[in-house]
Formats: structure tokens, sequence, C-alpha cells
């Protein structure tokens, strides 16, 4: 007689409380990265980068050092632990701000520009996945190199995410039109989910990626100017309540790891 044998992942079972946190921790990615480069940093202000120093690259150096610690530990641990797993993401989705933002604007590749370069690295890292690991599952993620794959292929989504997020916003959408189309295309993909039997892998990580421009243009729709579309509200303020926000839905939402079973093996 033979049963499966199930693995369990490091990262988190993919569930409704799994969504909700998501879209909490790319909208704090998206004010606490522009705290640091923009009102801490001087970013936004008429003496930006005049001490030689650049604040989205300053931001990017200092959140891409916790984002390679936090992926570190992670990849260390023996078993799933949510408080380690959603501050790996915050890592990751800050540094993807201010990464985004030096692109961007510093380097003046622009949106489009940015926006496709981005998703050439999401694909080329999901290819490099698949082709190593033979799926990019995200239940299968149970051995240190598919989580190195794993958290590649996050920070570039990311990444991608807070551009597309800027380019619909200052495209004409506005940060709250902007809001309402990914979450719109969300809300398709959902359906699709529900009402079809296409490919699920698929679905996931269009859904991951659109998760960030969404939280992109949320956290911007909190804190960007008035006179553009934004409430004005203090970046540090806001990005304290998005903090004590993830915090009690971490306290409050059930987690659990992901699994999958293995081949045949004896009972």
């Amino acid at each position: 007689m033979t049963d499966r044998e199930v693995l369990l992942s490091k990262v988190p079972a993919i569930t409704l409380g799994f969504w909700m946190i998501k879209i909490v921790a790319t909208t704090l990615g998206e004010t606490g990265g522009d705290t640091v480069s923009m009102t801490w940093l001087g970013e936004t202000t008429p003496e930006a980068g005049q001490s030689g120093l650049n604040g989205y690259l300053v931001g990017t150096a200092l959140f891409g050092l916790a984002l390679i610690v936090l992926v570190w530990v992670q990849i260390r641990a023996t078993r799933f632990n949510p408080w380690l797993y959603w501050a790996t993401i915050i890592a990751s989705t800050t540094c993807g701000t201010t990464l985004a933002d030096f692109a961007d604007r510093s380097l003046g590749v622009g949106y489009p520009g940015g926006s496709l370069l981005l998703l050439a690295f999401v694909l080329g890292s999901l290819f490099a996945w698949h082709r190593t690991m033979g799926t990019v599952d995200v239940n299968t993620v149970t051995a240190p190199k598919a989580e190195a794959f794993y958290w590649l292929t996050i920070t570039f989504s990311q990444t991608l995410g807070t551009a597309l997020g800027d380019w619909a916003a200052d495209g004409g959408l506005g940060y709250s039109g902007g809001a309402l189309v990914f979450g719109a295309a969300l809300a398709l993909l959902a359906i699709l989910y529900f009402a079809t039997s296409l490919n699920r892998v698929a679905l996931f990580w269009a859904a991951f990626i659109l998760t960030r421009p969404l939280g992109a243009t949320l956290g911007d729709f909190l804190d960007k100017p008035i006179a553009t579309g934004g409430l004005e509200l203090s970046r540090p303020i806001a990005t304290l309540a998005l903090t004590i926000a993830m915090v009690a839905l971490i306290l409050l939402v059930p987690q659990r790891p992901a699994s999958h079973r293995t081949a045949d093996a004896p009972a």
C-alpha cells in the first residue's frame, strides 16, 4: 500500500487572506519607499541631489540590503513563519518602489521602457525557474533553490508593478483611476479562476503582479498632493497606519503553509 508524502512549504497557501495581506503590504511598500527616498532623503525637494547622493539609489541600497538578509534568513528557516515571510515581502516591495523610481526618473528610462525591461526580467526569471525546477507553482517552493527563484521573481514583479502603477497614474488615469483599473483587472482574474479551467499557476502570477500596481496607486493616492489627485496625507503617518494594519491582519487572518504531494511513497 502506498501513500503520497506531503511536503510543507515555507510560503503561505494562496487564500483570500493571503491576497488581503498582500494588497496592504504593497500599499505599505509604496508609502514606505516614498517616505525614505522622498520625505527623508529629499528627492522631491529643490535641493535633491545637491549633496551628491541620489535618494532613490540610497533607498534602494538600504531596502536591498534588508531584502538580502531577510531572504537569507527565510531560506535557512525550517518552517513557515508568517512574520518572517511578510517582512520579506515588505522589503521586496519597498525595494521595488525605490528601484523603479530610480530607473524611471533618475536614469531617464521612462515608464514604458522601464516596464518593458522589468517585464522581460520577470519572464526571464520564470523561464529560468521552470527550466531548472520543472515548475513555477508556488506550492512546490520547498527547496532552497526554488526559494531563491521565488524571491528573485517576486522582487522583479514588485518593481514591475511599481513602474506599471506610476505609468498608469501619470498617463492620465490618476491615482484613484489607476487603482480602479487594476482592481477591476484583479476582479476579472478572480472570475477567470472560479469560472474557467485556465492554468492556475499563470493566473496566480498575473494576480501577484497586478496587486503591486494596485498598491502603488493606492499608496500614491494617500500621500501625493491634492493638486495631482492625492489626499496629501503624511507619508510617515500613512506608513505607520499601514504597518499597524499589516500587524493586525497577520494576527487575525488564519494562515497556513502551502503544501504539495510528492510521488507515491511507502506508507
